[in-house]
């Protein structure tokens, strides 16, 4: 027999049986509620009334409101006649107490009184039958249920000790094998009897053992291995991956990608990307950073997991050597996005702390300079040497700590992106003017010529922020000073390169290693060999004010000849 079958008749018997019993119940309590109501309605109700007219009746004779009373009661009960005989006994109330309203005597009175106890035995008497038949009711239905209840228990207890073992003992055989399978133990086969259903899932199973047990012995077994492989690691990579072939249609494509990028695989998966970045910003945007061949010049900010988060983009092409042949050939490449949100908290954090920090030392740092101001003056009193010695230092290094902070300051905003540019044109030659005018004093201490060298007209112009520039310039123009020697010259250039202006210091000092170069721009970066003073941001910040500019930035330097720092707007 097959197990539908079996389960039909099982359950199917079992739902008969509690429909049955629902309606034999339904009836039942539905009789007994019916009962109740017709003694609350027809004989309770009657022996209220009776007895309101006997309480009124003794007080008749004192108040008059009393007969109004006995009346609407006698109304009442006339509406509610519902027992043998209790029709003749309200008629014979109704006529004695008219007459006794004409005249008011004892023995009238009497036979109101006995009217009424009729009326009351009627109904207490029906109380009592309709009661009896109310238990029978019950008595009925407690019957119906228990045998019922007794025959439904039977059959689902039937079902539960046979039932789940016939459809379990196939199923845990079949989990076995299909155990047996996962581990690559194709030799094993399963035999049910009893069931069609399960006699027809051994034989398939059996079928699929066969096939599975030929086919890993291909080399095609292989070749899927290693594709299953590489899809799952792709699969399990916490950074999103999109894997395009060598005709830009998207090849593969990871969770985290698709949950950042809203696509769905499914319509995706082989068709052009350029195409499907029609309709997504995001897949538009990471196919424009394609032909860089490297990483996107700064962290793309996407709304992934309900917040703002960075990724950095990375796009790896895939050559290969195609077999018997020596030239490589493009097959495709891999836009990888590493999600460097944490890191750009923890910046963003360093940032406000650092901007906090040195606004906060910044005014008792210009209190304490303008204490040692004070102190200096002999209005306030005379200074020995000793004394003026130490005001010198204390005041050299309330300067010192006073710039570092400006520099802080300047590098937050930067970095915050909170500062603010003052673009306009800006005469090329007022820009280096003002910065050799700054640096003078400086160089001339240390014996060192500042030389300018225009090739361009003195009406020649940039956009830029005037202030901006100028601390730049300055800056490269104090670290050239800085790096040296006095009797040596520093060159500052100007020239006219397509539609922009190179702006040049050139130093004839210690040099730059080359291995330096790429990182003197970076926060905090100080050339090992460097034994001069200074925090490692001022070059930082240059950059930062060049580049939100729209200008570059760089360095061209050789050991022992010297370093050209320049800058294009």
């Amino acid at each position: 027999m097959k197990i539908k079958t079996k389960l039909t008749l099982g359950v199917g018997l079992l739902f008969l049986m509690i429909v049955l019993l629902s309606i034999i119940s339904s009836v039942n309590i539905y009789k007994q509620k019916s009962d109740t109501e017709k003694i609350l309605i027809a004989n309770y109700n009657s022996l209220e009334y009776a007895k309101n007219m006997m309480l009124a009746l003794d007080k008749i004779p004192a108040d008059k409101t009393q007969t109004i009373i006995f009346k609407d009661n006698l109304v009442q009960e006339s509406k509610n006649l519902t027992e043998n005989g209790e029709k003749d006994a309200y008629l014979s109330l109704s006529g004695h107490f008219q007459n006794f309203l004409n005249t008011k005597n004892v023995e009238r009175e009497k036979l109101i009184r006995n009217d009424l106890v009729e009326i009351m035995r009627l109904n207490m008497n029906a109380i009592v039958q309709k009661s009896d038949t109310a238990i029978a009711t019950s008595q009925t239905a407690i019957t119906w249920v228990i045998s019922l209840g007794t025959v439904c228990f039977l059959i689902a207890f039937t079902l539960l000790f046979n039932l789940p073992e016939n459809i379990a003992r196939p199923i845990r055989e079949l989990t076995e094998s299909i155990k047996q399978i996962a581990n690559k133990n194709y030799h094993e086969r399963v035999h049910f009897e009893g069931s069609l259903e399960f006699e027809d899932l051994a034989n398939s199973f059996n079928s699929m053992a066969e096939k599975l047990e030929e086919y890993q012995s291909s080399s095609l077994y292989k070749q899927l291995m290693d594709k299953k492989r590489v899809e799952m690691l792709i699969a399990n990579m916490h950074d999103p991956v999109i894997g395009l072939d060598e005709n830009n249609s998207i090849n593969f494509i990871n969770e985290e990608a698709l949950k950042i990028s809203g696509l769905v695989r499914e319509d995706i998966l082989g068709k052009s990307a350029s195409d499907i970045a029609v309709h997504n910003d995001l897949l538009r945007e990471l196919l424009q950073n394609v032909p860089k061949k490297n990483r996107a010049d700064s962290p793309m900010k996407i709304f992934a997991d309900n917040k703002e988060s960075y990724f950095e983009q990375e796009i790896i092409p895939i050559n290969i050597i195609p077999t018997g042949e020596t030239e490589k050939k493009e097959a495709g490449k891999v836009i990888l996005l590493r999600n460097v949100t944490a890191h750009k908290e923890l910046d963003f954090a360093k940032t406000n702390f650092i901007a906090t920090v040195s606004h906060e030392l910044k005014t008792p740092i210009s209190s304490m300079k303008m204490g040692t101001q004070l102190l200096k003056n002999e209005k306030f009193g005379l200074l020995n040497e000793q004394q003026k010695e130490l005001l010198k230092s204390i005041e050299e290094d309330g300067e010192r700590l006073l710039s570092i902070t400006g520099e802080l300051l300047n590098l937050s905003q930067a970095e915050s992106g909170n500062i603010r540019l003052d673009i306009k044109d800006c005469n090329v030659a007022d820009l280096v003017k003002t910065a050799l005018s700054n640096n003078l004093t400086i160089a001339e201490n240390k014996e060192i010529v500042l030389i300018s060298n225009f090739k361009t007209t003195q009406e020649e112009t940039v956009k830029a922020d005037f202030d901006k520039t100028v601390w730049v310039l300055n800056n490269f123009l104090s670290n050239a000073i800085k790096h040296s020697k006095a009797g040596q010259e520093i060159i500052v250039s100007t020239e006219k390169i397509d539609d922009k202006i190179k702006f040049s210091v050139q130093d004839f000092g210690e040099g730059i290693d080359q291995k330096y170069q790429t990182k003197v721009f970076e926060r905090y970066f100080q050339v090992p060999e460097d034994h001069q003073n200074g925090t490692g941001l001022g070059l930082a910040i240059s950059k930062n004010f060049i580049e939100k500019q729209g200008g570059e930035i760089g360095v061209q330097s050789t050991v022992n000849e010297g370093s050209t720092f320049w800058m294009t707007l």
